[in-house]
């Protein structure tokens, strides 16, 4: 039976695009293997069933196949076959992002406009003319 250290094989899959972050990503506890962290030097086989967050999204796989060597897209794809639960979980998830509101238009205050800065020019100042602060009799 073939086996795969599983920071090698995200990488052959295409998760994550160098070993180095597969690694990482492993470290950080961001990937099971039957539901269980691991290590990165942890072998993986054909049939188990591979968790790991990518940014905000949950993907669960199960192996297919077994590849040391990073190939064509179509090659890699062929490595896993993602649950029907993970790809229904993901349509919702991008489907929540593209109805959520844009974070910027909640901003109202920061830095102001050139347009504003004028009115704030132009608005007076309360202290008149004046820009010390002492008083000249």
């Amino acid at each position: 039976m073939e086996k795969i250290r599983i920071d090698k094989w995200l990488w052959a899959a295409r998760f994550y695009k160098t070993r180095t972050l597969a690694t990482e990503e492993i470290g950080k506890g961001r990937v099971q293997v039957n539901g269980l962290d691991v290590k990165p030097s942890r072998e993986v086989h054909a049939g188990e069933h591979v968790a790991l967050r990518q940014g905000p999204v949950l993907r669960t796989v199960v192996v297919r196949g077994i590849s040391g060597s990073r190939g064509p897209a179509p090659v890699a794809q062929a490595l896993y076959e993602e649950t029907a639960e993970s790809l229904a979980n993901r349509a919702q998830a991008a489907e929540q992002r593209r109805l959520a509101p844009e974070p910027a238009l909640s901003i109202d205050h920061g830095r102001p406009t050139k347009r504003q800065r004028r009115e704030l020019d132009n608005a007076g100042d309360p202290w008149g003319s004046r820009w010390s602060a002492s008083v000249k009799d």
